[in-house]
């Protein structure tokens, strides 16, 4: 592999190269995670619609979202009929200014099955849950992170099934005291959404140091992977 290439390879931002037919013909190591988040036929296609009339490169400003991919613009070439890449930029990294995290090294599976079992006594709510298996005992205050689950999960109770999901957030990080800590997430969905909830759920997990997202019909908790 040359230096050229292992730039591209190591990219931050996913590239994809496609045969005229849309076959993969080769992806850098970001755009394989992606594929893991959207269907290669959709990124084929948002290629092909955004591509310029002659050969060349066009570079399009707009706003796409894979489950935890956010991008902003992708730039679409191509020198000949039977090749077209795609590379997407990325919305740059994650950051928030809470305090460092503190509290009990704390598993984090344990905590989620609870609330999911408590929140489905007498409901008829369908729970579900996607959970990466490698995340270690974390730093946090376990009752005060029960209330923050337990929130999120009453605000989706009118849907008919809640998924929960934990994930890498793959390259990005926040930092405390100079050093690294590598961020995963907690993405909690649901048809409905109760948005007289959203306040209290952005004071709890301001209560926890943590960084919460709400949207229509989906919270994510942003956690620092803290296990001195």
């Amino acid at each position: 592999m040359t230096f050229e290439q292992q730039w591209i390879e190591y990219d931050y931002n996913p590239f994809v190269l496609f045969s005229s037919s849309g076959k993969v013909l080769s992806l850098n190591n970001e755009a394989q995670y992606l594929l893991g988040s959207v269907d290669k036929n959709t990124i084929f296609e948002i290629a092909t619609t955004h591509a310029s009339t002659s050969f060349g490169f066009k570079t399009t400003f707009l706003e796409l979202e894979f489950g935890r991919y956010r991008f902003f613009g992708i730039t679409v070439g191509y020198e000949n009929e039977s090749e077209i890449g795609i590379r997407f930029y990325q919305i740059p990294t994650l950051t928030f200014s809470a305090p460092k995290p503190m509290g009990d090294l704390t598993n984090i599976y344990t905590l989620i099955d609870l609330c999911i079992s408590t929140n489905s006594i007498g409901s008829d709510v369908l729970y579900t849950k996607t959970l990466d298996p490698t995340i270690p005992e974390v730093r946090l205050h376990p009752d005060n992170f029960i209330k923050l689950l337990n929130k999120i999960y009453q605000g989706l109770q009118e849907s008919e099934e809640i998924t929960t999901t934990l994930f890498y957030r793959v390259g990005e990080h926040i930092k405390f005291d100079e050093k690294k800590y590598s961020l995963f997430t907690i993405e909690i969905k649901g048809e409905n959404f109760s948005k007289k909830y959203s306040s209290e759920i952005e004071i709890l997990a301001e209560a926890n140091n943590l960084y919460a997202t709400v949207k229509e019909n989906e919270i994510s908790i942003n956690i620092p992977m803290i296990t001195e």
